[in-house]
């Protein structure tokens, strides 16, 4: 199993009380709330905890996009990989990713994303994502629109990477004279892409008719346990056995000297965290964002209504992060692993109001005695 550490970059300083006060951090939250000069220091000393990944030997680094929200702040993902191409030296860069249907021009995708490759020598991994339904509202984009766009962008950038240019590319969205993107990626046929989501019935599917591994995000064990297995019966059915190398999940992951030091650590930042993903249900699927059969499914197998008001011991007991000691989190792990046989996790090792010495310590104590153990889970 890989580990990668996933960055959200939140705005750490909200009132203690935001969650009472405030009916969502996301779209019309004022950036009254954002301090520029405490900016400077929080940006930096998150670019600083993935740079020390990079030296503690981590698989890779992982960046995000959204946008008008202290939830997270890399509005540019592109940008934030950008900045640790040359501060890093071994990790992949993982974009986990650009929002494709929320792009006008989806070949700036394809050109930044090249360029990062080329300059890493063939680092960069590409997620592509369609964006949290809030973020339709930001820019305007019909969500009605959201797989069409998503799945023409799609075709149009993997063009720009293999077919030879200038050619022609005439979508419905996208409609250009001239295909010719310069620079073209190091990795053939083109950087590695990997399909982020929450667990749309469309988005599997459509990452396994594309061979494209699926990364779960933060959701109960049961909800991803559930998604896991349908992205293997649909690989079953397209004529492909999908293994561990296919699947992976993005979760909190704390690690202390004993599981009771690891809760006290960890409990402020984690609700801090999980109740900054506050939103009303019409912001989170606006109409048409959605099918109705994923709306379904999803309220379903996972707790939607309550998620933001959960404690840390809340989110344990639901199975939505690994909090402990080190021998606990190899066991987490090992058992997730067993029974839903995935081989990438990308693990959320700063999240909320957490310190940077703190943050350091995880990435620490991760490393030296959760690390070489995960990689040795794999097929038997």
């Amino acid at each position: 199993m890989e580990t990668y550490v996933f960055h959200l970059m939140p705005w750490p300083y909200l009132d203690p009380d935001f969650a009472q006060r405030y009916e969502t951090v996301w779209v019309d939250f004022s950036n009254q709330h954002y301090d520029p000069e405490r900016g400077v220091a929080v940006y930096n000393q998150y670019l600083d905890q993935l740079e020390y990944a990079d030296q503690l030997g981590y698989d890779g680094v992982v960046v995000n996009e959204h946008h008008q929200t202290s939830y997270g702040n890399m509005p540019s993902p592109n940008i934030m990989a950008a900045m640790l191409a040359r501060r890093t030296r071994r990790a992949k860069i993982a974009i986990m990713g650009n929002a494709l249907p929320l792009y006008d021009h989806p070949l700036r995708v394809a050109e930044e994303v090249a360029m990062l490759d080329v300059v890493t020598g063939g680092r960069i991994i590409s997620g592509f994502v369609r964006g949290i339904g809030c973020e339709y509202y930001v820019f305007q984009v019909n969500p009605a629109h959201s797989y069409e766009r998503f799945r023409e962008a799609h075709d149009l950038i993997v063009q720009a990477w293999t077919r030879p240019g200038p050619f022609e590319f005439r979508g419905k969205f996208y409609d250009l004279p001239y295909v010719n993107t310069w620079p073209r990626p190091v990795q053939k046929p083109h950087p590695p892409i990997w399909i982020p989501s929450s667990g749309s019935l469309e988005t599997i599917r459509w990452a396994v008719a594309h061979r494209y591994p699926y990364v779960q995000t933060t959701n109960p064990a049961r909800a991803v346990l559930k998604n896991f297995e349908l992205y293997r019966e649909e690989a079953e059915r397209q004529g492909f056995s999908a293994g561990p190398e296919y699947l992976g999940w993005s979760m909190p992951i704390y690690v202390a000297e004993t599981d009771a030091q690891a809760l006290a650590e960890a409990k402020p930042h984690l609700e801090y965290y999980w109740r900054s993903f506050k939103m009303s249900v019409e912001l989170r699927l606006p109409p048409g964002y959605s099918s109705v059969a994923s709306t379904i499914r999803t309220r379903q197998i996972k707790a939607l209504d309550t998620r933001t008001a959960m404690t840390a011991e809340d989110l344990l007991e639901q199975e939505m992060a690994i909090i402990g000691s080190p021998a606990t989190v190899r066991d987490r792990l090992a058992e997730y692993y067993r029974t839903m046989r995935f081989g990438k996790i990308l693990a959320l090792m700063h999240f909320g109001t957490m310190p940077h010495h703190l943050a350091l310590k995880n990435l620490e104590l991760y490393a030296r005695e959760v690390m070489p153990f995960v990689r040795g889970l794999g097929p038997s």
